[in-house]
């Protein structure tokens, strides 16, 4: 019984064994034991358990090592499983490093973790990029439409870089104090005399603040004169301005034709009562003369009989 039980140990060990060796990366522990990395077989068997690439890890360890950063495996572990690219980050390290930039593991690991390119923030650290506005329009306060072209010199801010706003905020920033330069002008002629006054007005605003850049130097690269915006909006007042009388002008004709209308109205109205008042004329002489109280007066002549001379109206005498 106790040699099957032996025999049982026996085969659970020999399995165990096999699987330690296809889960320990021995060409990785001997670049180890070669590079001196401090890495034990089990944190390496770890690392295969966690799914996490052990030569990366460990390459990405000897680089920064070899640059004389003072970082830790489990720190690039840790990053790694979290999303981050532990390559970028060392490279960007180490460039920082050799100018004179303070970066640690830490910020640049936060810096990638936000999305944000730590390298390349890096490099615009040490080369200022040069970013255009693009055409930037403002009006003078006379009226003339400004049209500029903008050349904004900024340099990565690495203090600021986790949490402050990107490139497009600072375009948007300075085209706001371009917009307001120019319509703090009296007239166009001043900005294209001074172009200066756009730049001076846009350095005195402070636009950099809570930017992941620092604003190096804003430059002028174009200036043009556009529309007549004073000359167009008062022709659009004009046009309303007239389309209102007009229309005022409509509406006081359409009175006046109803009031004619309603004078004519009244015209035949009074017409027709004179009508009937002539009607009633001779119905009235009628029944007076049936009534007796005028009579005609005839009047004889050598051609007729007599002829009607009038009428006469009887009196209470007869």
């Amino acid at each position: 019984m106790s040699s099957i039980l032996g025999g049982i140990v026996v085969l659970v060990l020999v399995i165990m064994f096999f699987i330690m060796v296809s889960l320990f990366p021995f060409a990785t522990y001997i670049k180890c034991l070669s590079a001196g990395v401090p890495a034990t077989p089990i944190a390496l068997i770890a690392m295969r358990l966690r799914t996490v690439p052990a030569d990366l890890i460990v390459d990405t360890y000897i680089k920064g090592n070899k640059a004389g950063l003072d970082i830790l495996l489990n720190d690039l572990e840790a990053h790694y499983l979290s999303g981050g690219d532990i390559t970028r980050v060392i490279d960007a390290i180490i460039s920082a490093e050799r100018a004179k930039l303070n970066l640690s593991f830490k910020r640049a690991a936060a810096i990638d973790l936000a999305g944000r390119d730590v390298l390349e923030a890096v490099r615009m650290s040490v080369d200022p990029k040069v970013i255009s506005t693009g055409k930037v329009s403002g009006v003078a306060k006379n009226g003339i439409e400004i049209i500029a072209n903008i050349k904004v010199t900024v340099r990565a801010n690495l203090e600021t870089m986790v949490g402050g706003a990107g490139q497009e905020t600072i375009i948007a920033r300075v085209a706001q104090g371009a917009v307001s330069a120019i319509g703090s002008a009296d007239t166009h002629t001043m900005i294209l005399k001074q172009p200066d006054l756009i730049t001076q007005k846009i350095m005195s605003m402070g636009l950099d603040s809570n930017t992941a850049f620092r604003i190096l130097s804003i430059d002028i690269a174009d200036v043009d004169v556009a529309r007549n915006i004073g000359a167009i909006l008062q022709n659009a007042q004009a046009e309303a301005d007239k389309k209102v009388a007009k229309a005022k002008a409509e509406g006081r004709r359409a009175i006046a034709v109803a009031q004619f209308q309603e004078n004519r109205a009244m015209e035949q109205e009074m017409r027709a009562g004179v009508v009937k008042s002539e009607i009633m004329i001779p119905i009235s002489l009628a029944e007076s003369y049936k009534a007796g109280k005028i009579f005609a007066l005839r009047k004889k002549n050598d051609k007729a009989k007599s002829t009607f001379k009038g009428f006469g109206i009887a009196s209470d005498n007869g």
